[in-house]
């Protein structure tokens, strides 16, 4: 698991509710792919940022809770695992202590340019995202 977890507020504005009076489902989505591009944005290195793009290639969401216009709303994402261009990350959805919704999210880190699948480098998945450092095996003497 990071030892580096993001959070960033969310302000639920009117167009958020639907019809049954909390927000739309499809919000959450949003969300989530805010807290996950801020918290690269923030963590990794500029020219990291700078070189790369990324793209949701999946999302299993389970809703718990419904939120409302008025409520304080907070993103929290992690970054679990790195392999080659791929990044999972789980991002909770919370009104304070309450879970509103758990999100399990894959994506593809692309280079900006070629807008080909690029890897991240185990330097920047270890020293920037906490992630730890993959063991060696020890051989028998």
């Amino acid at each position: 698991m990071s030892a580096k977890p993001f959070a960033i507020p969310i302000k639920i504005l009117p167009d958020d509710i639907d019809f049954m009076g909390h927000v739309n489902n499809s919000r959450y989505l949003n969300w989530v792919q805010d807290v996950v591009l801020q918290h690269w944005q923030k963590l990794a290195p500029a020219e990291e940022v700078a070189s790369k793009a990324w793209v949701a290639i999946k999302h299993e969401i389970t809703y718990r809770r419904p939120a409302f216009l008025d409520d304080d709303v907070i993103a929290e994402t992690v970054l679990e695992k790195i392999a080659g261009a791929r990044s999972v990350y789980n991002t909770v959805i919370k009104r304070g202590e309450e879970v509103l919704a758990e999100v399990q999210s894959m994506w593809c880190c692309l280079d900006s340019e070629t807008l080909r699948p690029a890897r991240i480098s185990r330097d920047v998945a270890e020293r920037f995202f906490g992630l730890p450092r993959k063991q060696t095996p020890h051989l028998p003497e």
